[in-house]
């Protein structure tokens, strides 16, 4: 075999592949996590950092009771939009559960979805995830209203958003550490 159709027989490989549902989102969710590694999360400068203003927004969490979202405000928050089937999502996700391990008792963490519970939480199961999971219900403020997943949101104690990330990311990084951190002395 020459080289051409040694490389025409991977092309049509990669090509199945990536049709076959069965192993497009594995294969989707490498490519992610490869990019959630070199892709930059800058920390917004103070003079352009949107502020959280309306914070009354009703959520309803895995034991399907209502949590409105002000119980938070005062509070540093992560907030993460983000699906079960959304291979950037799954990516990034091992990154925030090791964060949500590290500062889940300092920091309020709110992973919203709009997939049905039961669909959680086998997700949460079958990867061994413990951060807490809400479906949106009404009233959502203007500025957290997404249209696009993963996004990811790190918002002060006074409601400044520092970080507005739409993609995956390495949320455990050394950065995004370190300026945690600093919000959690400032309390």
């Amino acid at each position: 075999m020459n080289k051409s159709k040694i490389s025409n027989f991977f092309f049509l490989v990669v090509i199945v592949l990536l049709i076959v549902p069965q192993t497009r989102t594995s294969i989707q969710v490498v490519l992610h996590k490869a990019i959630a590694l070199v892709n930059p999360v800058s920390i917004r400068k103070e003079n352009k950092r949107a502020k959280l203003t309306d914070y009354d927004w009703n959520l309803i969490d895995e034991n399907e009771v209502v949590f409105n979202f002000k119980n938070n405000k005062g509070k540093v928050i992560v907030v993460n939009f983000w699906a079960t089937w959304c291979a950037p999502c799954i990516a990034e996700m091992p990154s925030l559960q090791k964060l949500y391990d590290t500062y889940g008792d300092k920091v309020a963490f709110m992973f919203i979805t709009n997939d049905p519970l039961p669909k959680i939480e086998d997700f949460k199961t079958k990867h061994n995830y413990t951060f807490p999971v809400y479906l949106r219900r009404f009233n959502t403020p203007e500025i957290l209203i997404t249209k696009s997943i993963p996004r990811t949101l790190l918002i002060d104690q006074n409601g400044e958003i520092l970080i507005d990330k739409s993609s995956a990311v390495d949320w455990f990084s050394v950065k995004i550490r370190k300026e945690i951190e600093k919000l959690i002395k400032a309390i």
